[in-house]
């Protein structure tokens, strides 16, 4: 079950709210709702518990949702399968068959410092009708403790009346599952490590008995810090629950409570792909980078901006793109970043590439990794505070020369994309100087002329890719010429800039050589060959 649209009518901080996710081909499994505090994204969890109650109630209990007092309450929810839900004040319709768990979700206080419960039973019962919610979605949910006390209820069950009861395949079924998540999320290396290893029922009057190991200490739950207790207290609760909802839409307000932006990332990203069946979604607010981060990752998120909104109007709100650096300025406001480094300019660049670009230590220069080449043109085109650096890619050498005349701001690299300096034959000479440089270069040469046709039947196809190409008008004819020869060409100083050394070159030639990215990129030749390219621009503007 996954959400298409809702929409919303004098409901708590809205007006008229619409969130159309409908201009996605598929409704995205993660919904990531960002803003402002008071912006009023925790509002849209109340929207999803008060529509639910969809029999008939007295039109009193919706005073608390009413944005004005006296007007009608409003809402409507649509699902991808076409089946709907509305409803008026106390009364609601629903049209299409809708599960019985429908919603599942958590706020944002569900913090449990210790344990203090001495006794477990009877707790397996909540899960049918999802009987422990919080109502409202300020309240405190107190799922976890009844969810320890189901899993002890459970492990007793399986040791006292299970006759064929095995330590091993109790450990496999209970604690196993729970450690694959918290090694992926908190690190599977054994220094700093966070797993489980022991669940002790209540005895004698004491609380259940939860271990853990860090390190190579093992300490009881309430010595974890507040981070390692909320991951702990997510995953277990879907670990016990998420056999209950499968065809459900979840939701969890402040999903990032208390995490650094590193578990940040890899909680929302352990969360999404393995705890939330496929067929459901998820969806959270936050001010996190490290979800933004994900979120702008994954071909299955959507991103909904509710920062600086006049909700007094009607508001549609739809999947910001998630090309624009914008995103990020509710974790990390923009003027922030300039101001912390004030000293240096900001330089954008494709991908991961940062991590290499900043090993030169350029003076002055700070690299930043965003997802693609047209994310770096339109922030340096758009925004004068930000510099940017491109794959050359399909680019003639008059178009270069255009862009890095017309945009002083972005830089443009001399080869068809970054590998072509990595493995440059110049490059790798200069990290084994026993190296055969003329039979590297006819290997190029000879791999080139092999892929020739292939590479000319693309070529239109992907600069139509360019926004950059989009955005200005240019003679494609001589542009393309001028590629199309270069790249005929067996002179290795003509055909090498156009070459794509990145997915075109077999570099298995090269395995025998076992020269990592990072070393090729600290060499005195990377380093002049990417100076080079800046001081050009620089000294033309």
């Amino acid at each position: 079950m996954r959400i298409k649209r809702l929409h919303l009518k004098n409901f708590k901080r809205f007006s008229d709210l619409t969130i159309d996710l409908s201009s996605l081909q598929t409704p995205p499994k993660l919904v990531l709702m960002i803003g402002a505090n008071g912006s009023g994204k925790s509002s849209v969890f109340d929207a999803f518990e008060w529509l639910t109650l969809t029999k008939s109630s007295p039109e009193s209990k919706s005073a608390y949702y009413q944005k004005f007092a006296g007007q009608t309450v409003e809402g409507e929810l649509l699902f991808a399968d076409g089946s709907k839900v509305h409803r008026t004040n106390g009364s609601a319709e629903v049209t299409g068959a809708l599960p019985h768990s429908l919603f599942y979700g958590r706020s944002a206080f569900r913090q449990v410092p210790e344990l203090t419960r001495a006794a477990i039973g009877g707790r397996e019962s909540v899960l049918a009708n999802d009987e422990d919610r919080p109502l409202r979605y300020i309240q405190l949910d107190q799922r976890f403790e009844n969810d320890l006390d189901i899993l002890a209820e459970r492990v007793v069950r399986e040791i006292f009346i299970d006759q064929a009861f095995k330590a091993d395949e109790l450990r496999e079924r209970y604690i196993l599952p729970i450690n694959l998540a918290l090694g992926r999320i908190f690190s599977a290396e054994p220094e700093t490590a966070v797993s489980l290893q022991s669940i002790i029922p209540p005895l004698q009057g004491k609380p259940l008995q939860l271990n853990f190991r860090k390190g190579q200490v093992e300490i009881h739950y309430d010595l974890l810090s507040s981070g390692e207790k909320e991951i702990v207290n997510i995953i277990l609760n879907l670990f016990i629950r998420r056999g209950a909802y499968t065809d459900t839409i979840y939701f969890i307000d402040e999903l990032d409570v208390h995490l650094n932006t590193s578990l940040q990332f890899n909680l929302i990203k352990e969360v999404s792909e393995n705890w939330i069946p496929e067929n459901c979604q998820l969806w959270t607010a936050s001010h996190s980078l490290g979800f933004i981060q994900y979120a702008r990752e994954s071909a299955q998120a959507a991103i909904i901006d509710f920062d600086q909104y006049d909700f007094d109007q009607s508001r549609t709100l739809t999947p910001i793109p998630k090309e624009s650096l914008a995103v990020y300025e509710i974790a990390v406001p923009k003027e922030i970043i300039l101001e912390v480094f004030r000293d240096k300019q900001i330089v954008l660049c494709e991908n991961k590439n940062d991590e290499y670009y900043n090993l030169l230590k350029l003076p002055g220069k700070l690299f930043v990794g965003v997802h693609n080449k047209d994310e770096v043109y339109r922030n340096a085109k758009n925004d004068s505070r930000f510099y940017g650096v491109i794959d050359r890619d399909y680019l003639a050498d008059s178009e270069v020369r255009k862009f890095r005349k017309r945009y002083p701001n972005l830089y443009v690299l001399d080869f068809y994309a970054f590998e072509n300096y990595l493995y440059h034959p110049e490059n790798i000479l200069e990290a084994r100087p026993n190296f055969d440089i003329e039979t590297y270069k006819n290997e190029i040469t000879n791999q080139k002329k092999s892929r020739y046709k292939s590479i000319l039947l693309n070529l239109k196809q992907s600069r139509r890719s360019y926004g950059i190409l989009k955005d200005e008008n240019l003679t494609e004819d001589k542009a393309l010429d001028e590629i199309t020869n270069a790249l005929e060409s067996d002179n290795f100083d003509d055909f090498y800039p156009l070459f794509d050394m990145k997915s075109q070159f077999d570099r298995s030639f090269l395995a025998k050589l076992n020269l990592a990215p990072d070393r090729l990129a600290r060499t005195n030749w990377f380093l002049q060959a990417i100076r080079n390219v800046f001081n050009q621009q620089d000294n033309q503007s």
